[in-house]
């Protein structure tokens, strides 16, 4: 409805103090729900979760999470909840390789809203892709709050829509995380021209592998999902 009335999509109520409810995995009900009040706290999509030990044993969640790039650490022991800004870009649409959900993974890619991304649509259209590395130290960036690997901006007036990863070699265990592709949909709104492009994961620049022109348009989306040809035949 706030769209409808012409307000922003998403709102925060200063009068409420954000909250993270962590329940067991095995947790046959909510009985075992605990809350940890994080005031300040505001985020749009969770990227990965894990479950780590501190210095003293004790157990720790840990959240990535973005609008900016943010690492939540959750003492459960203590209650203490600390966190730390990775990357002060405006990002979305964050996705890992998805053999590290669940597990504690180094890189993340997202997509890129910039000021040339037109701001009646920008929840929709992105400039460009980053790859950022989650597992640097709080020390190594200490004042800088960004830990931007590699990126890729689109050419002028061309957006495009999430990014997905895509792993080069899926069947072989012994792959390193970012051995693999990062792929996207983009829109020239110059020439009407859509292209699927295809990026080299591990590239200091996302070098463009490949760039496969389209018989038509495809639109601006929010969520999707990429599939391989053998998932497809077994569903």
């Amino acid at each position: 409805m706030n769209q409808v009335r012409g307000e922003p999509l998403v709102g925060v109520d200063p009068n409420k103090v954000p909250r993270i409810g962590v329940l067991p995995r095995y947790a046959a009900d909510e009985s075992n729900m605990k809350w940890f009040e994080v005031p300040g706290f505001n985020i749009f999509h969770a990227v990965n979760a894990w479950d780590e030990t501190d210095e003293e044993g004790g157990e720790v969640v840990v959240l990535l999470l973005v609008r900016s790039m943010e690492k939540v650490r959750v003492h459960l022991g203590t209650g203490v909840v600390s966190r730390h800004i990775l990357s002060t870009k405006n990002l979305e649409f964050p996705v890992i390789n998805p053999a590290y959900i669940g597990k504690k993974n180094k890189y993340v890619y997202a997509a890129i809203f910039s000021d040339q991304t037109p701001s009646e649509t920008r929840m929709m259209r992105t400039s460009g892709v980053v790859k950022l590395d989650v597992t640097a130290s709080e020390e190594e960036h200490e004042g800088q709050n960004e830990c931007t690997m590699a990126s890729r901006m689109y050419e002028d007036n061309c957006f495009g829509g999430e990014p997905f990863f895509i792993e080069r070699d899926p069947e072989n265990p012994r792959s390193e995380e970012d051995d693999g592709y990062v792929v996207s949909y983009v829109h020239d709104e110059s020439s009407g021209e859509s292209r699927f492009l295809v990026m080299d994961a591990r590239s200091p620049t996302l070098e463009v592998v490949a760039a496969v022109k389209l018989p038509q348009r495809v639109p601006y989306g929010l969520h999707g999902i990429f599939i391989r040809e053998n998932d497809l035949y077994n569903l």
